[in-house]
């Protein structure tokens, strides 16, 4: 399928973009161009942030009640919608139906918990501070925000914020991923839908100077993020530089600790989800295995030997296991690790070089692989590989499991696999990492809870969904009277 030259969604109406830079937006399965995505200018940019000031004013004052009708009809959409959505997804990022429809359903997730706004935007009071003197506490709207999103979940990650920021009495701007921007096109037709009023959401296509455009603008609140590191710790500094509000969810290197008494039936498919879902690239992916004392032995030959009969291929076939990965860019980025790791001495024991899907070879496909006798200081067990790239390492104890964790810089999720309450309370005290699992490979917080992160895995204070989300898009105002 093609869609063509995409375009801005600006002031409620859909407007091709002026610029004559155009990237080619591929289906990572086949390498074909399925659409152009046009980099946009500074104007237009400047034209987005002015339809968002405008619409601002009259937003902020319908009741939130109203707000969150738009948030029903939205929901409404998106379920009649639904698999058309997790198609286009497939098409563009590569990911297998199954995980793309579970993004679909957490978009939506997060779009119905925004619906209760009504209650959510309720403040507190106290009577009696001082004689005849009342004390209350209101949240309200603060302006016009923006998402500059990531590539690994397009659709589903400017729902993180978004839904919140509206709902709340706020304006909205999505910058989506230049590499997968098909997706949230789509879901800003349904948007345009759901009868909001021109301006409060808005879509501008683009790179690097679309979001410095972004940043740097005067009329811009504050901003979200999701992708690498090197790249939050920029958003965040440039952001913050110009006065204004950021949540920057960056990179991870996620550890899988197994403990000698782990249940391994139950592990094992834990572990191949967590470490080669979505070909590995998902911040919660697991990327290092720390086998504990006689853990070991026993889960590294049934790890590869589950590995190894991951079926590889286009991810709309229901009967594949594990798609491409979303761009020949980040194919080779993953083939030049696997090639650091044999340098570094690690052992290859599975070698996803050598997978070959028939019929697809234009396609981005890396196999799952498998890297043994690792050691803490290799640049593959400290560095963000974002690929289906998985390291063990064998560790004395849960001690050391603990001490290796603390070494990597990154802190956005950890996961134990014990049937020891005694070790998963030790796990869930000491690790410093947001996202906490206790035999659960993916550590996913659902809608409802902030999805967390720490040291150099989050820039800011407040982290997106649930109640972080409504406290980041509002500002407290403190009202004191005394009537004579």
């Amino acid at each position: 399928m093609s869609y063509g030259t995409l375009k801005n969604y600006i002031g409620g109406e859909w407007l091709a973009s002026p610029s004559k830079e155009l990237l080619d937006v591929h289906n990572p399965a086949t390498g074909q161009v399925i659409a152009q995505v046009p980099l946009s200018t500074v104007q237009e940019v400047n034209g987005a942030v002015a339809a968002a000031k405008v619409a601002f004013q009259e937003w902020r004052e319908t009741p939130p009640m109203v707000r969150a009708r738009h948030m029903f009809r939205l929901k409404a959409l998106l379920e009649e919608h639904f698999e058309d959505l997790a198609r286009t997804i497939v098409q563009e990022h590569g990911k297998i139906i199954d995980e793309a429809r579970g993004e679909v359903r957490r978009a939506i997730e997060n779009v119905e918990v925004a619906a209760g706004v009504p209650s959510l935007m309720m403040g507190y009071n106290a009577e009696d501070i001082a004689a005849g003197i009342d004390e209350t506490a209101i949240l309200q709207p603060v302006g016009v925000f923006c998402c500059i999103a990531p590539f690994n979940f397009p659709a589903m990650v400017p729902f993180w914020f978004m839904p919140y920021a509206i709902a709340c009495g706020n304006t909205y701007i999505v910058k989506p991923s230049e590499v997968c921007p098909v997706s949230q096109n789509r879901l800003f037709a349904l948007l345009d839908e759901a009868d909001l009023p021109p301006g409060v959401v808005n879509l501008v296509n683009g790179a690097k100077g679309t979001v410095d455009a972004l940043l740097t603008h005067p009329d811009v609140a504050g901003v979200s993020f999701v992708g690498s590191t090197p790249v939050a710790r920029y958003i965040y500094a440039t952001a913050t530089a110009h006065g204004k509000r950021a949540q920057c969810q960056a990179g991870a290197k996620n550890c899988l600790v197994v403990m000698p008494d782990a249940v391994l039936e139950r592990t094992i498919p834990n572990i191949l989800t967590s470490a080669f879902g979505t070909a590995g690239q998902r911040c919660l992916a697991g990327s290092l295995v720390l086998a504990v004392g006689g853990a070991y032995e026993p889960l590294r030959k049934q790890l590869v030997e589950a590995a190894s009969r991951i079926k590889v291929g286009d991810g709309l076939d229901e009967t594949v296991q594990m798609g491409p990965v979303a761009s020949r860019r980040a194919l080779e980025r993953i083939l030049g690790y696997v090639e650091q790791g044999l340098r570094e001495g690690a052992e290859l024991v599975l070698d996803g070089r050598e997978v070959r899907v028939e019929g697809y070879a234009g396609g981005y496909f890396i196999g799952p692989t498998i890297f043994d006798r690792v050691r803490p200081e290799m640049i593959i067990a400290r560095e963000e590989i974002f690929g289906p790239v998985l390291g063990i390492i064998a560790v004395a104890d849960f001690d050391e499991a603990v001490a290796v964790i603390e070494s990597i810089p990154y802190g956005n999720a950890a996961s134990l696999f014990t049937t020891s309450g005694k070790w998963a309370r030790e796990f869930g005290y000491r690790v410093h990492c947001g996202n906490i699992g206790i035999n659960i490979g993916i550590a996913a917080p659902i809608a409802t809870f902030p999805f967390a992160g720490m040291r150099s895995s989050f820039f800011g204070d407040l982290h997106g969904q649930g109640r972080d989300a409504i406290q980041f898009f509002t500002d407290r105002k403190v009202v004191i009277t005394r009537w004579f």
